[in-house]
């Protein structure tokens, strides 16, 4: 952390992001894969609803309902990543240490990377259904570019998640912090 004076928003949120409460729910590598990709499926399913809902013509109010129901479950996610984490995409920039700042960075710099990647698909992917149609599907143009912002926005948190690192055991920390034997 810098010598920047701390607000009483980032004091909070440095204590909500380490709280060791829900630590079981990212204890392991598999529990964070896990949680990450819940988030990805949770929020395709909300993306895919979404768009239902819009391009469908008369439909009834289901597709609301069920958004709504998939939104709790989504914020959970959210927070198990973020807790996972440690707040590294939730607190503000001066309230990292140095190691966390550079993680924040190569977080960043790897989504803007997927996400780049991911968009040239998307534009691939209507230039080629222009070809077989004549030009450009506009009814499926939107909902792709939104689904593409959506994807960029919660990229660095699913690699986050992802590139997360198991905390160290007690026993392992007392091991490092303890004098080598002499031979």
């Amino acid at each position: 952390m810098t010598t920047t004076r701390l607000t009483r928003y980032d004091r909070s949120m440095l204590r909500l992001m380490n709280d060791g409460r829900g630590r079981a729910w990212y204890a392991t590598a598999a529990r964070r894969h896990l949680a990450v990709a819940a988030h990805i499926t949770l929020t395709a399913a909300l993306g895919g609803l979404m768009t239902h809902f819009f391009l469908a013509e008369g439909e009834p109010l289901w597709p609301v309902a069920v958004m709504a129901v998939l939104l709790f479950p989504w914020m959970v996610a959210t927070g198990v990543i973020n807790g996972a984490t440690r707040g590294l995409l939730e607190l503000r920039e001066h309230v990292l240490d140095e190691r966390q700042s550079a993680e924040r960075s190569r977080v960043l710099a790897r989504a803007h990377r997927m996400t780049t990647l991911l968009l040239a698909a998307a534009v691939l992917a209507l230039l080629a259904a222009g070809l077989f149609d004549g030009d450009a599907p506009k009814a499926y143009a939107a909902p792709l570019l939104i689904a593409v912002l959506v994807v960029h926005w919660v990229m660095p948190l699913w690699v986050a998640g992802l590139r997360a690192q198991d905390e160290p055991a007690e026993d392992d920390v007392l091991e490092r912090e303890a004098p080598a034997p002499l031979a």
